[in-house]
């Protein structure tokens, strides 16, 4: 891959892995098996490998014949939370190669997954924290900047407890218990920060209104924390208990007590975000990056109702799941199709992000 060809790889493209990899975990996640569900995570799988291979690969070259771009990107304001992306690509590739790889691949499952979970942990709790600061001190931020694109770098600690709860049956005594309360503790932490962010989003939505049409998809973003702190919840019931010394029946009263608030509040900003994008749409969307938001948010409230499907037995919330999943394969195929089409168009110049003046919604 030459220089020439890699114009600007920023840190959105790896939202095409997280909402690749979701696909595959979701499925694998359902509470009720349907045919076909397990071709549909093979394929979701090693295509969220090929992305990832591919967009490491770009990403390596453009920051090596561009000294100055990884600076660029953090200085600004509108790219340096996509550095969330790059961590939570890791680790949802991670969890899906661990769910679904498994059986083919073995141990090699679990090295992998282990790996991309130490590499993307500690780049997303670098981002929870050096974004931020970077926000707090070196960014100019307008008043009516804030966007679901504020969660992306503080979110990946989240994902990385749910990743965490799924390699504690690997590990043994102190190194175990040590693990469970890290999982506790990142969950905490972004699950607080999500809780800070929330009134900034739906003050500047209820003030300013939706903003760029572009950027409308990052409404999208605000599901992601809530449907990852389900379904970490639930993970951390089930797998934790040994660790943090707990009654697994305590751990999944607490679970569902949490989960279900934050599926409810999901539900209802799902079809905020939904009546929103209906609307831009039949005045003309444009596609950009941010389509991807249509897809791991989307997912992760699949994995959260299908975690409290098996965690009260209701029907009711299989469907849920099975509903999600569905809608969840819809986003991807918007996202997929839009991204191929606008690669094509740009044939010769790289991975670029189209729409730049959007780029908190690309």
């Amino acid at each position: 891959m030459s220089s020439a060809r890699v114009r600007s790889v920023p840190p959105n493209w790896f939202a095409a892995v997280m909402g690749t990899s979701i696909v595959a975990t979701a499925a694998h996640a359902l509470p009720v098996r349907l045919p076909g569900l397990d071709a549909v995570a093979w394929l979701a799988w090693a295509a969220a490998g090929a992305i990832l291979v591919t967009v490491v690969a770009a990403t390596a070259v453009h920051l090596v014949t561009d000294r100055g771009a990884l600076r660029g990107y953090l200085l600004d304001p509108q790219v340096a939370p996509f550095y969330g992306a790059a961590a939570m690509g890791l680790l949802a590739f991670g969890t899906a190669t661990l769910l679904v790889a498994e059986p083919l691949l073995g141990r090699a499952a679990v090295a992998t997954a282990g790996a991309l979970w130490v590499i993307g942990t500690a780049l997303g709790l670098a981002t929870a924290v050096g974004v931020p600061v970077l926000a707090f001190t070196r960014h100019t931020v307008a008043p009516d900047a804030a966007s679901g694109a504020w969660l992306m770098p503080v979110v990946p600690p989240m994902v990385s407890a749910a990743g965490g709860a799924l390699l504690l049956p690997y590990l043994h005594g102190g190194a175990a218990q040590a693990l469970a309360y890290a999982c506790v503790l990142m969950a905490g932490a972004a699950g607080l920060a999500t809780l800070a962010l929330l009134p900034q989003i739906w003050s500047r939505l209820a003030h300013h209104g939706r903003g760029a049409a572009v950027a409308v998809p990052t409404l999208w973003m605000v599901l992601g924390p809530l449907g990852q702190g389900t379904t970490a919840a639930g993970l951390l019931a089930d797998l934790a208990g040994p660790g943090l010394g707990a009654d697994r029946g305590v751990l999944t009263v607490v679970a569902v007590a949490v989960g279900m608030p934050l599926m409810g509040f999901a539900l209802l900003w799902l079809a905020i975000a939904g009546a929103v994008t209906a609307t831009t749409a039949r005045e003309g969307l444009p596609f950009s990056l941010a389509f991807w938001a249509f897809t791991f948010p989307v997912g992760t409230l699949a994995t959260g109702a299908s975690s409290l499907a098996t965690h009260t037995d209701a029907a009711a919330l299989s469907a849920l799941a099975v509903a999600l999943f569905a809608l969840l394969l819809a986003g991807w195929g918007v996202a997929a199709t839009g991204t191929v089409r606008d690669l094509r168009a740009r044939r010769g110049r790289g991975l670029s992000v189209p729409n730049r003046p959007a780029m908190a919604g690309s």
